[in-house]
């Protein structure tokens, strides 16, 4: 076995593991630290909308010897805006500037055409008006907040509404660090940006529920038992699942980081850079809000019930009772495991079959 493996299965069977619940104050702080950076740059720099937003021109050439630098200030000086150059596939180039009207296309026209030692008629200019940029981003808040209550309602149902209120917070922590980026980085916002955003709530979403749901099969149950706490069994599902988010985030990351540094570093694909960045930051950040944010905010809403105060406050109390008496080493604290009557494993993962522990010494049937 991989030592990747041997640590997922020890983590797995609660052998090791990191108390994330109990440094939860910490991830918060991180992640309210990070959002407020991304909501600062978002004030201060703004995104940078692309032409689908803004409207303007797309002029297309023939091929042509001209370098992107100098085309871009070429169509930069002659337009009076910033110009986005990109180089085609057959030796030509598009050329878009924002915020430009019929009379001054024609005008830009004729001077790149003298620039880039061009024929007037060989240059290809599309006007688009910033009303099909404004329905995308219209369309796209309309299925953000479709997407939102839906996912509110099923987790409310499959699980329970604390873990639904814990979802949502991951999903909006997730958004709102992309977008961030977005304008700190001040790549430009495209239609591929809005479909990247829309694609990483998915992506972030899968990776919380699969906590959830260790969780839920973990605290079946109970409040039938005194030696867990919602706290602990909430960090033995992170630790169960841990190398699983890991390895499908990994995985997920490999593709769109191909497609975000070579595709839209090396190759110039504009592009891809709309989308990859999304995805890439989002998919971070959503494996990152599954583990740190949206569980350890389950557990917290959790222990404020008043049957969860009374479980936390007898485990305490038994555990005092024993220390006192010397009647549970450390070896026994820690491999322990829920009995049938009690309550399954906080590690286990639907449809998998958890064995019972052996090799403890003690007389089967029995507990003490």
């Amino acid at each position: 076995m991989s030592r990747l493996g041997n640590l997922g299965a020890r983590l797995y069977r609660g052998e090791v593991g990191y108390d994330f619940i109990g440094k939860r104050k910490i991830w918060y702080g991180v992640s309210i630290l990070i959002t407020i950076t991304a909501i600062v740059g978002l004030a201060v720099s703004g995104l940078n909308m692309g032409i689908e937003f803004k409207g303007g021109a797309v002029f297309t050439t023939p091929k042509t010897s001209v370098s992107v630098d100098k085309a871009e200030a070429l169509a930069s000086e002659s337009s009076g805006h910033q110009a986005i150059v990109q180089k085609l596939g057959n030796g030509g180039l598009r050329i878009q500037i924002t915020e430009v009207d019929t009379a001054k296309s024609d005008e830009i026209k004729d001077e790149l055409s003298k620039g880039l030692d061009v024929p007037t008629e060989k240059i290809a200019a599309d006007l688009v008006g910033p009303s099909w940029g404004e329905q995308i981003a219209n369309k796209a808040w309309t299925g953000l907040g479709v997407f939102m209550v839906l996912v509110v309602i099923y987790l409310a149902i499959a699980f329970e509404w604390r873990m639904a209120i814990a979802a949502l917070v991951a999903l909006i922590h997730d958004i709102t660090i992309t977008v961030g980026v977005y304008a700190l980085v001040g790549f430009e916002v495209t239609p591929g940006t809005v479909i990247g955003l829309l694609t990483i709530l998915g992506y972030s979403l899968y990776d919380t529920v699969v906590v959830f749901d260790s969780l839920k099969e973990g605290t079946k149950g109970i409040t039938k038992q005194t030696r867990w706490t919602y706290s602990e069994i909430a960090n033995r599902s992170i630790n169960g699942t841990l190398v699983r988010s890991i390895n499908t985030t990994v995985v997920a990351l490999l593709p769109v980081a191909g497609l975000l540094f070579i595709g839209g570093g090396v190759l110039g694909a504009g592009m891809l850079n709309d989308i990859s960045l999304a995805l890439f930051v989002g998919l971070a950040a959503g494996a990152y809000s599954s583990i740190f944010i949206a569980t350890p905010l389950v557990a917290d809403l959790k222990e404020r019930e008043p049957q969860m105060k009374a479980l936390k406050k007898r485990i305490l109390a038994k555990r005092a009772a024993a220390a006192a008496k010397g009647e549970l080493n450390e070896a026994e604290q820690e491999d322990e495991r829920f009995t049938e009557e009690d309550t399954a494993p906080a590690g286990a993962v639907v449809g998998q079959r958890q064995e019972p522990p052996r090799g403890h010494g003690r007389t089967p049937g029995k507990r003490r």
